[in-house]
């Protein structure tokens, strides 16, 4: 290929994954509008689903988010009563996050969320896990190299 050719935006993978991030939140927002919740709240609670009581910290990584990125959001969900934010008793500088009862009453209608992407998504359930392993595994190549 020549350095046109490799110029070109379309050729980009940056820019494919970066259009495809943008509409998948776009598809996103709809679903999420009646529940009140931005995209990466909706991430948040994913993460607190599959476990509860975890620091900043470790939902950071867990979103690659930094702990700059994390506090307002985490602060905004516990303005929305979604979450508790409470200092560790083993150690002080820990922030531990946790679900409320409120959060932890929107699980089951959230898990409706998917479903619907997929349906209007138009893939088959093997492509989107094909294509889901496919970015984990760039994820983790790219994660390598930083």
């Amino acid at each position: 290929m020549n350095s046109d050719e490799i110029l070109k935006l379309d050729n980009q993978l940056c820019f494919a994954l970066y259009a495809a991030n943008r509409a998948m939140t776009k598809m996103y927002k709809p679903l999420l509008d009646p529940f009140s919740l931005t995209y990466p709240q909706y991430l948040v609670l994913l993460v607190l689903y599959e476990r509860d009581k975890l620091t900043v910290n470790e939902l950071g990584d867990r979103l690659y988010l930094d702990s700059g990125t994390l506090t307002p959001l985490l602060k905004r969900m516990e303005q929305a009563k979604l979450v508790s934010r409470q200092r560790s008793s083993k150690d002080e500088r820990k922030v531990l996050i946790s679900l409320t009862a409120k959060a932890v009453k929107l699980k089951e209608s959230l898990a409706d969320v998917p479903m619907t992407l997929f349906r209007e998504y138009g893939c088959e359930p093997t492509q989107i896990v094909e294509l889901r392993e496919t970015l984990r595994s760039l994820v983790d190549r790219l994660q390598k190299n930083t």
